[in-house]
């Protein structure tokens, strides 16, 4: 109380001294500082004191001062008569003037009053100025605070400081403005944290969003760039950034419900992120996030963002264990990705610190690599090339979207590349499953044709260049089966589908055929070859089969330079190209065709063998007296097979037919020859021999009237050469019989010894059964002196004359 007191007491005294030195007009504030106080009584008090104070020093003065003053009043005593005509003519002139100006006065006083009003109207108007933009920021901080848009509120409140309330001058509420400022600042940044965090998982949710807006916005650009250049645009630049804002934004508002409740729990403080102002038109205002402003930068919150990104960035960059089950999988595994790095490519090119060229190359280095490791991964489970395709588009579209935004992705299109080999091998299992099934479904049999419609249908599908078959009248038949064209047109379907995975690779014309060239190839000699290996070993494939696939095999054959064409229109690189590869299929159907024509032999001699299962000989029978003997069933029913088969043969190439023919032929000779030389055969009747010898007669008729034209001479006689030595017993002259016998003997001096032992075993046998033991034995004996002999005579061209001597 006693400080108070004091305190009171020297105010009361500053007061009355200021009371004592200033003008009137200015006393005002003075004594309304008095009546704000709690102690004016006091200080009346105090006033009277020091009225009373003034009133002896006054007096005082007066007392020393009297005799002056007496002189005074005397001097104003004379000059009171004066002053009275001179009041009397100041009244009067007063009067006159007072009539004379009455109207100059009003005019002056209206005059000093509207000067006074426009001076304090110019003042207010000056005043209104600097204050009114500083409620109107001040009022528009509040509305920006309330609404949580913290950047603009930061922008608004750095203004307010440093501008508007230095020029609006010393007020009460600049003051109170002043002091809540640093208060603001304060409540936002201990806000920004949290928000950062918010907007963190905002844009984790957010992020596939945002990809798939990106990925559209790429692709119906590029959509849009294919129909003017077959360049792709790299959007980069201010419009990319902008349209990359846009993504994120339509991203963002995207995750509000449509229901009304519930909505993105972030859609309000994302709103703040996003906002720009209507004024402000510049990209660097789309600020992300409050605490990258200048003013609340802080190495925290780097750090926090950037420890946060990188895990979210290992989260987007595992892919889900079964990804690669459906395009959805890896459609959204690419949104994410695609979101993560516009998100980050957004914030690099709106911010300053917050994060910087190395630290986003570096993240995109370390994701490209998990991507990669990834795609390689999944797609190696893949086994569907519609997939695979589609993948590999999906590939490129994210590609293209993240090189937009400057990020190095040729890494991607290399790792196509190798894909592009697991697609090949795709394709070549769906083409094998397809050549079966159209090898399997094919009846082998020529191609009926009864109008001209479908005449033109079939040749539409393979290209058949057969003019002598154009003039044929309708109906007829083409050369080939339903297997050649479905063949051909697969083959066709199949370059597609490799041209279909080439394109947007950024591939040149000479790399794309190559590519199409090397694949097809691979489906030729591979795969079409398995399958029609597959075809022509089947156990129920017959002759009039085996023979419809040589004749398809050659007709596609023929066909291969038109696939050759057909490759060079799609991807217009010349055929004659240096060092272009070039087609196998030429050598495919060849080694198909002669896998099928030594399957015809083959079967050929098993459909022999079984007819030959029927032979029955009774090799103890006795001659029969009279007569001819009749051929043997099995040997009847032989040669009307032989003959059928060889009359179906006649549209094959002419030396498969009589190659067939000649292999059969010999077949037959050596199958009865290895019956006779059966050792189970101990002894054999001239009944048997009879038999045998009829059955071999039948047999060079059958070879003699030309089943299988082209033949010269008896070429084809000499199949049963072996054979006709069984004649020879039948003969009535024993020594024409040995005679005959050596040089039957001789006539086939080249074959092997194993053939040569057989026959001599033969003659034994057969001399035998004759009783004949001696000649027997002279011959067994003898054989090698004569056999010399007729060799060296025969080497002199004097074999003949010796002989017949």
């Amino acid at each position: 109380n006693m400080m108070a007191s004091v305190e009171t007491a020297a105010e009361h005294e500053r007061i009355l001294r200021e009371i004592e030195s200033t003008d009137t007009n200015c006393i005002g504030p003075t004594l309304r500082s008095v009546y704000d106080g709690q102690e004016h009584g006091l200080f009346m008090e105090k006033l009277d004191a020091r009225i009373r104070n003034h009133d002896r020093e006054i007096e005082k003065m007066c007392n020393h001062h009297f005799q002056g003053f007496v002189d005074s009043i005397t001097e104003l005593l004379k000059v009171r008569g004066e002053a009275q005509k001179l009041k009397s003519q100041v009244i009067d002139t007063n009067r006159r003037l007072q009539d004379d100006g009455k109207d100059l006065t009003s005019s002056m006083e209206e005059l000093q009053q509207c000067r006074v009003q426009q001076r304090n109207i110019a003042t207010t108007i000056d005043k209104l100025t600097h204050c009114l933009p500083v409620l109107e920021m001040y009022s528009r901080l509040q509305e920006q605070m309330r609404a949580k848009r913290y950047y603009p509120a930061l922008r608004t409140l750095e203004q307010l400081e440093q501008t508007c309330l230095p020029r609006a001058g010393q007020y009460r509420f600049c003051s109170i403005m002043a002091e809540n400022i640093p208060k603001l600042r304060i409540q936002i940044r201990d806000t920004a944290m949290t928000q950062l965090r918010d907007f963190l998982e905002s844009i984790r949710k957010h992020s596939d969003k945002i990809g798939e807006t990106a990925i559209k916005q790429a692709q119906l650009q590029r959509s849009l760039d294919s129909s003017v250049s077959t360049q792709p645009r790299v959007l980069m630049g201010r419009r990319g950034r902008k349209e990359a804002a846009a993504a994120m934004a339509a991203a963002l508002g995207a995750g509000t419900d449509s229901g009304g409740q519930g909505g993105s729990p972030l859609s309000e403080q994302d709103s703040g992120i996003l906002d720009v102002e209507d004024e402000e038109e510049d990209d660097d205002v789309r600020k992300l996030h409050p605490s990258i402003h200048p003013s609340i930068r802080f190495d925290l919150y780097f750090n926090y963002y950037r420890k946060q990104r990188r895990k979210q960035a290992r989260l987007v960059l595992q892919p889900h264990s079964n990804m690669h089950e459906t395009l959805e999988g890896y459609r959204r595994y690419f949104n994410q990705i695609v979101g993560f790095f516009v998100v980050e490519d957004h914030v690099l090119h709106t911010t300053q610190g917050l994060v910087n060229r190395a630290y986003v190359e570096e993240l995109w280095e370390l994701a490209l690599s998990k991507i990669i490791a990834a795609l390689r991964t999944h797609s190696s489970y893949c086994d569907n090339p519609d997939l695979v395709l589609d993948l590999k588009n999906l590939i490129v579209l994210f590609a293209d979207t993240l090189q937009g935004y400057g990020f190095p992705v040729s890494q991607l299109f290399d790792m196509l590349l190798e894909m592009r080999e697991q697609y090949g091998e795709i394709l070549l299992k769906r083409w094998n499953i397809t050549f079966r099934q159209v090898l399997d479904q094919d009846n082998y049999s020529p191609i009926p044709v009864s109008t001209e419609q479908e005449f033109k249908h079939y040749t539409s599908q393979f290209p058949l260049q057969d003019p002598e078959l154009e003039k044929l009248p309708f109906p007829k038949k083409l050369p080939f089966s339903e297997f050649v064209p479905k063949v051909y047109c697969q083959l066709k379907e199949f370059i597609y589908a490799c041209l279909k995975y080439s394109e947007d690779l950024h591939l040149s014309s000479t790399e794309v055929d190559d590519m199409i060239r090397k694949s097809t190839n691979l489906l030729l000699t591979r795969t079409l070859s398995h399958c029609l290996q597959y075809a022509i070993k089947k156990k129920n494939v017959g002759l009039a089969e085996l023979v419809q696939v040589i004749i398809n095999t050659t007709h596609l054959e023929q066909s291969c330079h038109f696939l050759e064409e057909f490759i060079s229109n799609i991807t217009n690189v010349p055929p004659d190209t240096a060092n272009a590869t070039k087609l196998y299929g030429t050598s495919t159907f060849k080694d198909a065709r002669h896998a099928a024509e030594a399957e015809i032999y083959t079967s050929l001699n098993a459909k022999i063998d079984q007819f030959l299962q029927l032979a029955d000989y009774d090799w103890m029978a006795a001659v029969q007296g009279g007569g001819t003997l009749d051929t043997s069933d099995y040997l009847i029913d032989l040669i009307a097979f032989l003959k059928s088969t060889f009359s179906v043969f006649t549209n094959l190439p002419g030396k498969v037919a009589q190659t067939a023919c000649m292999s059969a032929c010999k077949h037959i000779s050596t199958s009865l020859m290895q019956l006779l030389l059966d050792p189970e055969v101990r002894q054999i009747s001239m009944g048997a021999l009879h038999q045998i010898h009829t059955d071999v007669k039948e047999c060079e008729s059958f070879a003699r009237a030309g089943p299988v034209a082209g033949f010269q001479g008896d070429t084809l006689l000499l199949a049963f050469s072996d054979l006709r030595q069984v004649g020879l017993f039948q003969e009535v002259d024993p020594s024409l019989r040995w005679e005959r016998l050596v040089l039957g003997s001789w006539e086939k001096r080249s074959r092997t010894s194993r053939r040569r032992d057989r026959t001599g075993r033969l003659r034994c046998v057969l001399l035998e059964n004759t009783g004949c033991w001696a000649v027997c034995v002279c011959v067994c004996v003898c054989a090698r002196a004569v056999f010399r002999l007729f060799f060296f005579l025969r080497k002199k061209r004097l074999a003949g004359k010796c002989v017949r001597a």
